[in-house]
């Protein structure tokens, strides 16, 4: 749970570069791919985290302009990726601006529970995280090259001149 606005800022920061990273490694081709039919695809899931930033911000009682989530995703990766980008910079200063250290401490109901508002933040960048991990997945059964977001991926190591890990 977050109590300072400042180690927020700090990694959102770092935590949505990573996801825009992984946003604009997509491809238009590769947004239909799905693990199973029933699944989402890459396209709804990279869709999906964009909208659920201003979704979750909004229950948390902070307003940022977004798509909302039962929209189409876009059929075009580079929107996706830009409207991501601008949504999590919208946030950013929406928190930084709008929110105090103490007010991190207030109770707002989110989803049926009652959370301080500092702990939404957490589940925000939580929930984009476990998200980002299922799309590294689809990226990989769609043959795209996946960035490192806490280390290397495979096709890094060669950058630092050492093979993959096994």
């Amino acid at each position: 749970m977050y109590r300072k606005i400042s180690d927020f800022e700090e990694d959102w920061r770092y935590e949505s570069e990573m996801t825009l990273r992984v946003l604009r490694g997509l491809t238009d081709a590769s947004l239909d791919q799905r693990v199973t039919p029933e699944g989402r695809s890459i396209g709804r899931l990279a869709w999906h985290i964009t909208a659920s930033v201003a979704e979750m911000l909004e229950h948390a009682g902070l307003a940022v302009d977004g798509p909302p989530d039962t929209t189409e995703a876009p059929a075009s990766a580079a929107r996706i990726a830009a409207v991501y980008a601008e949504v999590a910079g919208d946030a950013l200063e929406a928190v930084t601006g709008k929110w105090t250290d103490e007010g991190l401490l207030e109770e707002v109901p989110m989803y049926g529970e009652m959370w301080r508002r500092g702990k939404a933040l957490d589940v925000l960048i939580l929930h984009q995280t476990h998200h980002r991990g299922q799309l590294t997945v689809l990226m990989r059964q769609a043959g795209l090259t996946v960035p490192g977001c806490y280390g290397p991926a495979r096709e890094e190591w060669a950058a630092f001149g050492m093979p993959a890990a096994k």
